[in-house]
């Protein structure tokens, strides 16, 4: 069945410009002291809204992405730390399952990440993996797959990176993601994460990274957008 609406996140302006910068009959709404972009793209409907940084603020969109504007699926866009080796500053990650770093109930005898009735890592939805690789594989573009980590806190301690993979299985870090995954995974919703490496271990010194969010939201942008396009012709 092909979805009604589909819900684009990302957590900066700077990630969903570029997106909404392409659609069609584009009407903002202010809710929740938030701006939610409704419009269309190929003749689709979707919904673009940035939720600010961290886990509250994305839950709260994802949240009103869902139950206000009545979206179908959600995909979302941004940029993360790399552990794995394997990832590299611009390589592109979509995430199989997505865990809370800094949730930390182990006093009361339950591992990292977990709470009662809950899980540690919630899955992604295989379909829309699926298109994501369809779409990646139309481009020329290599995309990396594995286990996002999220956390309310930027993490640049290489003992925590370290222990956080160990502890995870983790190759990605970010702010955002695991939040979202609870939220659609507790409202039956499909939902996508993507991406951009915007640091790793081997780090330049003269890495910019305002230079690379705007070009790798750019680009994630595109990616995303092609992805509605498939999911509109053929979900």
């Amino acid at each position: 069945m092909k979805a009604q609406k589909i819900a684009i996140m990302g957590a900066m302006p700077e990630e969903i410009e570029p997106l909404i910068a392409k659609l069609d009959n584009v009407t903002s709404v202010k809710y929740a002291a938030n701006t939610y972009y409704e419009g269309s793209y190929k003749g689709q409907d979707v919904v673009v809204a940035y939720s600010k940084i961290g886990k509250v603020f994305a839950t709260l969109t994802a949240t009103i992405l869902i139950e206000r504007f009545k979206c179908d699926m959600l995909l979302f866009s941004g940029v993360a730390g790399a552990i794995s080796d394997d990832l590299k500053i611009g390589d592109l990650v979509i995430a199989d399952a997505l865990c809370q770093h800094d949730l930390d109930i182990t006093a009361f005898g339950h591992p990292h990440g977990y709470v009662p009735e809950g899980e540690v890592c919630v899955p992604t939805d295989t379909t829309l993996r699926e298109v994501a690789k369809k779409v990646a594989k139309s481009k020329g573009i290599t995309l990396k797959e594995g286990t996002i980590a999220t956390g309310d806190q930027f993490v640049a301690d290489p003992r925590r990176k370290e222990w956080i993979e160990k502890t995870f299985q983790a190759d990605a870090l970010e702010m955002e993601g695991a939040s979202v995954a609870v939220v659609c995974n507790a409202l039956n919703i499909p939902y996508f994460i993507l991406r951009a490496i915007s640091d790793s271990a081997d780090m330049d010194a003269s890495f910019n990274f305002d230079e690379f969010l705007e070009s790798s939201a750019k680009i994630s942008a595109d990616f995303i957008l092609s992805m509605v396009e498939e999911i509109s012709e053929n979900v």
